[in-house]
């Protein structure tokens, strides 16, 4: 799965930002491509409110 930030981070959680580091974001528009698995699904549900997913 393709997985863009297009939030900022700035005034999340540190958990969430946690997150989005291990997903490989940082920055807004950086884009990651990761395994649809379990363990990336429950990330992405952690911050999909500062994500775009497309399968």
């Amino acid at each position: 799965m393709k997985i863009t930030l297009v939030k900022s981070l700035i005034g999340s959680k540190k958990d969430q930002i946690a997150t989005a580091h291990a997903l490989g974001l940082r920055k807004i528009g950086d884009v990651t491509e990761q395994p649809d698995n379990a363990q990336t699904q429950g990330k992405v549900k952690k911050i999909i409110h500062l994500i775009e997913v497309e399968a």
